[in-house]
């Protein structure tokens, strides 16, 4: 039994060596992910000036957005564009809507801009997207035929973005890489199809959230990429590690190899690490965002490039996530604060996507302060530029819900008087939060609401607060 799993594992091992000799030693390009999950967004025109401006060389939009794509004609951005989940059963099962979306998204743009990608839904096989699983596959085979009636497949591949939970073994030990078994009917009928149509397994990577659930295991440094040499030996490939993230590709590696597949090449489709957060999103800083995505842009342009241990010299383009903050975005305070910039067009930190910038030359990062857990109260109250009549509503909604969180604010109560709106909001907000936080409500309230370690009661009103 033993000499059998060892067999197995150096065929891996064998495949993987000689897909590497046979890759293009060509050095990687890193892009950005544009996200329009904002209010106060500048225009596309004004946005791809800016992605030029961090020498960007390709950008990931999340639908076939017609005034991105216009404006991004002439430009030299490769770009991959995006098929919405909500549409993939109708285009599963209908190639004339297939086409049809081709010929609405692709064909009035291209080539005049530079579409290199087609990605066929948004992390699909995610637990949460489980009623469009079965449709993925045939609606990639349905696009890509769509490109082929057009003549555009040669020039334009289709793929799909997945998060890294499509494994359902723990990276920590890559050669165990396996992908998850209740998607074992689509995963490998996707994977052939990226092979035999010469596609990239495009993947979503997030070192933060490895390393926030595991902190006490998983060191920063290598987390972020800063490690001065490796730290990891995978016990059964003998493979050597000095960060997260050739381990978490590397996983996929292995997991494809297991189907047969060990040739099929990646991109990353989004990466980052977020430059602020909530009091209780531990390592979310400025200094940590910048460190993480200036190493990613040096592993990922190096010359030669650098590969994983399983795929030496191997390139990997990659899409740093996001272009801005984006203030409407739902979840935890770290939803909003991945942005290379703020939404006025001003860098959260200096960075160069082409790698040719020195880090030296860059001005000084502010050190963080929160990559230990924070320890004391925290509220939530009115944020700055709330409006009125949406505060009005979602008091009204939080009262209405249980009389009990708001009955401080009732004439009589304890928090009554003084009788000042934003005060009332202000608790109504921090005493829904404090009470049903445990269920996954956040301090966020559609934007209207921040966290604050500032006591906010007042008189002999108290708020009710977290403790963490």
């Amino acid at each position: 039994m033993a000499q059998i799993k060892h067999f197995f594992v150096l065929s891996i091992l064998l495949a993987i060596i000689f897909s590497s000799f046979n890759a293009l030693i060509v050095t990687a390009q890193v892009g950005v992910c544009y996200g329009q999950g904002g209010n106060n967004l500048p225009p596309p025109s004004k946005s791809i000036q800016y992605l030029q401006k961090l020498n960007a060389a390709s950008v990931k939009i999340y639908d076939a957005d017609s005034n991105i794509l216009n404006a991004l004609k002439g430009t030299n951005l490769t770009i991959s564009i995006m098929v919405k989940n909500e549409i993939l059963a109708n285009i599963s099962s209908n190639q004339n809507i297939s086409d049809q979306w081709v010929q609405t998204n692709v064909l009035p743009f291209y080539p005049q801009t530079k579409i290199t990608t087609v990605l066929v839904g948004n992390e699909i096989l995610s637990p949460w997207n489980k009623q469009y699983w079965f449709y993925l596959v045939p609606a990639m085979k349905a696009i890509y035929q769509s490109l082929k009636n057009f003549r555009l497949h040669s020039a334009i591949k289709v793929s799909t973005p997945l998060s890294m939970d499509c494994l359902e073994s723990s990276i920590s030990r890559p050669s165990n890489g396996t992908f998850r078994s209740d998607i074992s009917k689509v995963m490998k009928p996707l994977v052939h199809f990226l092979n035999s149509s010469k596609s990239s397994f495009f993947v979503d990577i997030y070192p933060y959230f490895e390393w926030v659930m595991k902190p006490g295991s998983i060191s920063l440094d290598y987390a972020l990429l800063s490690a001065k040499s490796a730290s990891f030996k995978d016990p059964v490939s003998g493979l050597s590690y000095a960060n997260i993230v050739d381990q978490m590709l590397d996983s996929l590696v292995f997991a494809m190899t297991k189907l047969g597949y060990p040739n099929v090449s990646f991109s990353i489709a989004e990466t980052g690490w977020p430059n602020g957060g909530d009091y209780d999103d531990i390592g979310a800083s400025i200094y940590n965002a910048a460190t993480y995505n200036r190493n990613l842009v040096k592993k990922f342009t190096a010359k030669p490039p650098l590969g994983t241990p399983a795929r030496p010299g191997v390139s990997i383009p990659v899409n740093i996530f996001a272009l801005y903050n984006e203030n409407q975005k739902p979840g935890p305070g770290i939803e909003r604060h991945f942005g290379l910039l703020y939404p006025n067009g001003t860098n959260v930190y200096d960075i160069d996507l082409s790698g040719g910038t020195p880090d030296w030359t860059y001005n000084p990062l502010p050190q963080p302060t929160n990559n230990e857990p924070y320890k004391g109260k925290i509220w939530c109250v009115v944020s700055k530029g709330a409006k009125w009549s949406q505060l009005q509503s979602a008091v009204d909604t939080i009262c209405g819900q249980d009389n009990s969180t708001c009955a401080a604010i009732q004439p009589g109560g304890s928090c009554y008087k003084p009788n000042w709106f934003l005060l009332h909001a202000s608790y109504a907000f921090s005493s829904y939060w404090a009470r049903y936080r445990n269920n996954g409500t956040t301090c966020f309230f559609n934007g209207l609401a921040v966290e604050t370690t500032k006591d906010p009661s007042y008189m002999s009103c108290q708020f009710p607060s977290v403790n963490l």
